[in-house]
């Protein structure tokens, strides 16, 4: 396997930090492609074009992703991507490996010209990978050179998280948002940044907080793009919401209820799927790309689907979801995982909000955040904002960060 295994017992030094680079033996990708050639397809019923959709589904989706799109991202895998490209691509930036709590840790590590750059920790999600953040590397670690300001600039840290991507598959329970948090305070720790920010998309969004929560005494401010914060049932509460916000939480219950079937079975029975997505890359595009969708660049979603495959972390990416699934409110106790009652965060946090995204309730947000410094919504982006709008992404880092500096 081209992963180097750090999991062996008895090293000497199971803290160091190790070069890393990838080299998939061309083994792996013939491999790849011959599973693609011999693909079977899934059977569907025919468009109807008469059908209401239910929501902002787009037509021919109303089932989940449909059999064309897949087809034409297999063809696309087969014909014309090229993983060498992305593989140098990723090379082309500083990357390492180290133990933390037991579990391979990955990372990007891109530091600034300038010397007094701000150190960020940035954290992708699900089904994205540390190919999520490529497009924002150069801006935000080289403003002088992307027409911004010396002073704006950022030593980046980009790891994998663990069960994601070159990390590689978790050895053991409990990877939920709080132990991957410690572990950023500690990779940052490690890698010397007494005073440091943290940011993150999708799952990063959940992560980025319990940094701050985790290292108070060092993290500068967090800064979002979701503040997943939903309604705790209490009547009063929901009374208070003002029409607009109201409507968020409608949209919200849709999602959960329409298009969360993979949240659903990652966090009650996430081995289920695992099978078939180890097996099938054709399924594992099919599943990774359900949240993607037609407007974002092929080659961005193979790219990440590709890293999925040749490192087989379908099945722990997807654990942890059940790790975290018992994370239902800040005021709860994590049943039966050791973590402690939660009060909301208090470290200065900001958010930018994209159009086709997750709709942030500002209310139930300061509910559970105390010190919301930076609140932007945008009228274009979605979900994958650092790939489909950097532009206004790395803007938005900057105004945040340079309140707290």
């Amino acid at each position: 396997m081209f992963l180097i295994d750090l999991y062996a017992r008895g090293m000497a030094d199971n803290t160091a930090i190790r070069p890393f680079r990838i080299d998939v033996p061309q083994a792996e990708l013939d491999d790849l492609a011959d599973r693609l050639a011999r693909t079977r397809w899934a059977e569907e019923l025919p468009a109807d074009p008469s059908a209401s959709p239910t929501g902002p589904v787009p037509p021919g989706w109303e089932y989940g992703v449909p059999r064309g799109y897949v087809q034409r991202l297999v063809e696309r895998w087969q014909t014309a991507y090229d993983w060498r490209a992305w593989e140098n691509r990723l090379n082309a930036y500083p990357q390492f490996t180290t133990e933390i709590d037991g579990q391979n840790v990955h990372f990007l590590h891109v530091r600034s010209p300038e010397p007094d750059a701000t150190p960020l920790i940035l954290t992708h999600g699900w089904p994205t990978t540390v190919v999520e953040w490529l497009d924002v590397i150069g801006p935000l670690t080289d403003p002088r050179a992307h027409g911004g300001e010396p002073a704006d600039a950022f030593h980046l840290v980009i790891p994998s998280v663990p069960g994601f991507g070159f990390s590689g598959p978790t050895r053991e329970r409990g990877w939920n948002r709080f132990r991957v948090a410690r572990a950023w305070a500690e990779l940052m720790r490690r890698l010397g940044y007494d005073r440091y920010g943290a940011a993150g998309n999708d799952l990063g969004a959940f992560v980025s907080p319990e940094v701050g929560r985790a290292d108070p005494e060092h993290v500068l401010g967090v800064h979002v793009t979701q503040v997943f914060s939903l309604p705790s049932g209490d009547a009063d509460e929901l009374a208070a919401l003002s029409e607009e916000e109201r409507g968020k939480v409608t949209f919200a219950d849709w999602f959960v209820q329409r298009r969360g079937g993979y949240d659903k079975l990652h966090s009650t029975e996430p081995q289920n799927v695992a099978h078939a997505l180890a097996d099938s890359p054709a399924g594992l595009l099919g599943w990774v790309a359900q949240l993607m969708g037609e407007q974002l660049d092929p080659d961005y979603v193979l790219a990440n689907a590709t890293i999925y495959w040749l490192t087989n972390t379908a099945a722990s990416s997807a654990r942890y979801y059940y790790e975290d699934a018992e994370v239902v409110h800040p005021t709860q106790k994590v049943n039966g995982r050791g973590t402690e009652p939660l009060e909301p965060t208090t470290v200065p946090l900001g958010l930018a909000n994209f159009a086709w995204d997750f709709q942030s309730i500002r209310t139930l947000a300061e509910r559970d955040h105390k010190n919301i410094v930076s609140w932007h919504t945008y009228d274009r982006g979605g979900h994958f904002a650092a790939h489909e709008v950097p532009d206004l992404l790395v803007r938005d880092l900057r105004q945040f960060f340079a309140k707290l500096r």
